[in-house]
């Protein structure tokens, strides 16, 4: 079992008593979303989106963080920029909608992020890094973290000076995805590297990267010694794995994963919330989530082919109802 990560804020200390932590997804882990994850893993620290300081603080994806207080589990909003004063105007307001801790994005790939300077391009720039955890530490009461790569490219990495250096300007928790920006999502997670990370700093490390399974959760774990881990692209369509592997790891039990007919029942709700809030446009996000969930049984592929081609929200809603009276 692994014990509750302890943070320690500008003056306001927090405990994350599940160590499984869900990674944010952009077009994902939307309010929706999470709270499918928090039917099977109530007390995990969650995230939104990825938000850009910058628009935030210009007005827009505000919506990403107006509904914070209204969650019943611990929620952080993970921001990026590379300006300073953007990222403090954007981490105030995320504590006051009700953030439970603000994190860093260090590590993103994407190009349109990291070529404006945000993402991992600030793995090129660690003084900049390390003033912008230090400014943003010293703003808000709550913990600020961090997510970060390996390095850049695989030539230029130095990943615990790095990892030093923003220990030193306050971050409380750093998060590591064992690849470089180069690498993308290719090739394999470095488990070796988190560790070597972890044996040279004294706050939290949460090991990230290629981790799809309980199995794979414990594996990393072993290696790392890293005190949780982050599920990331994993979870897309299921939202009980962050639940099954604290399940798994913590109590030690088999954890039984959604049969056919909740998988399609699950599917079925959260068309309809997203119908609820988006009108007719929540069907178009429905179907990459009804895409993911709606597999590994007979007749999923069949049905998964009807739901991309579903010209209205109705139609969809008759396709999956019809599919769980099959299971009647």
């Amino acid at each position: 079992m692994l014990p509750p990560i302890f943070l320690s804020g500008n003056g306001t200390s927090r405990y994350l008593e599940c160590p499984i932590i869900q990674s944010p997804l952009a077009g994902v882990s939307d309010q929706i979303f999470r709270k499918f994850v928090r039917r099977w893993s109530p007390k995990a620290l969650l995230f939104t989106e990825m938000v850009n300081a910058k628009s935030l603080k210009l007005g827009h994806g505000e919506e990403k963080v107006i509904e914070l207080s209204e969650e019943s589990g611990p929620i952080g909003v993970q921001l990026f920029d590379h300006r300073p004063d953007s990222m403090v105007d954007a981490a105030i307001k995320a504590e006051s909608s009700g953030a439970f801790l603000v994190d860093i994005n260090m590590g993103c790939p994407v190009k349109k992020i990291a070529k404006k300077g945000g993402g991992s391009a600030l793995l090129k720039e660690p003084e900049l890094a390390q003033q912008i955890v230090k400014k943003v530490s010293q703003a808000i009461s709550i913990p600020v973290t961090v997510k970060i790569r390996l390095g850049w490219c695989e030539t230029s990495s130095d990943p615990i000076s790095f990892a030093l250096g923003l220990q030193d300007a306050g971050a409380q928790l750093i998060t590591v995805h064992g690849r470089t920006r180069k690498q993308g999502f290719s090739g394999c997670a470095n488990w070796e590297a988190i560790s070597k990370i972890k044996k040279s700093l004294d706050i939290p490390i949460i090991a990230n990267g290629d981790i799809k399974n309980s199995s794979d959760a414990i594996k990393c774990l072993q290696i790392t010694n890293a005190d949780g881990v982050m599920i990331g692209r994993a979870s897309m369509g299921a939202p009980w794995l962050i639940g099954q592997i604290e399940e798994e790891i913590q109590n030690q039990k088999t954890f039984i994963p959604p049969d056919a007919k909740m998988k399609v029942s699950l599917s079925l709700e959260h068309l309809k919330l997203l119908i609820s809030k988006k009108g007719n446009h929540g069907l178009l996000i429905a179907r990459k989530h009804m895409n993911w969930t709606c597999r590994g049984f007979q007749g999923a592929t069949a049905l998964r082919h009807k739901l991309v081609r579903a010209r209205t929200p109705n139609d969809a809603i008759k396709l999956l109802e019809d599919e769980l009276m099959r299971f009647n």
